[in-house]
């Protein structure tokens, strides 16, 4: 049991210091890339939904929103099923807006893979699926 809870302490810290070292250098605030990630998955999304999908108060996300709309890349809208409630619709240049930033991130990540050997890009290939299956 040890084992497995100094392999997790050292998965967190690993993984934590890799996200600490790439969210500087992202153009937008995490919480905005979070939310345009949500409505590009998943489509038309309430504040209240994406609030709890980003573990926020409400109030944090419609700020967040109102950001994001001052912006251009989201827009409220009346909800189809009930009319008295607003959904928040990712824009096309809210789409544009996420793909440069995962494309800015990703080619961070990938000017760093330079410094692995052929053995530790290959162990780093698998890296996403392993960590996609401990993702509860």
């Amino acid at each position: 049991m040890s084992d497995d809870l100094d392999l997790a302490e050292a998965l967190r810290a690993a993984v934590g210091d890799f996200v600490r070292r790439v969210r500087p250098l992202e153009a937008m605030p995490p919480g905005q890339l979070a939310a345009l990630g949500h409505l590009h998955r998943d489509g038309a999304l309430s504040i209240a939904d994406l609030a709890r999908r980003e573990a926020v108060r409400h109030q944090s996300m419609t700020r967040t929103v109102g950001l994001l709309a001052d912006q251009h890349l989201v827009t409220l809208r009346p909800d189809a099923l009930d009319r008295r409630q607003v959904v928040v619709v990712i824009t096309p240049a809210g789409t544009i807006r996420l793909t440069e930033a995962r494309r800015a991130r990703a080619a961070v990540i990938a000017g760093t893979l330079t410094h692995l050997t052929p053995a530790e890009r290959d162990i780093a290939a698998r890296i996403p699926e392993i960590l996609r299956k401990l993702t509860p």
